[in-house]
């Protein structure tokens, strides 16, 4: 997925906050709000979770199998 940089204009009090809060989970000031607005995503409902690969691959094998299975194979 392609990134699209602009500029935000921030409180510096609310900046330096975010900047401790990324400090403590060794984040950059920009992948904490990234992080930040990408949970509000997902809880508000406007983003569905994405799977990891690894899930992907337990589901197309457990898929295949059953479908095996079904088959007599």
């Amino acid at each position: 997925m392609a990134k699209k940089a602009f500029a935000l204009r921030i409180d510096e009090q609310m900046l330096a906050q975010l900047q401790s809060w990324a400090d403590a989970e060794f984040r950059s000031v920009n992948g904490q709000i990234e992080y930040l607005l990408h949970q509000a995503l997902l809880q508000s409902g406007r983003l569905k979770a994405a799977k990891l690969p690894v899930e992907q691959e337990a589901n197309a094998e457990a898929a295949d199998a059953k479908t095996n299975y079904d088959s007599g194979a």
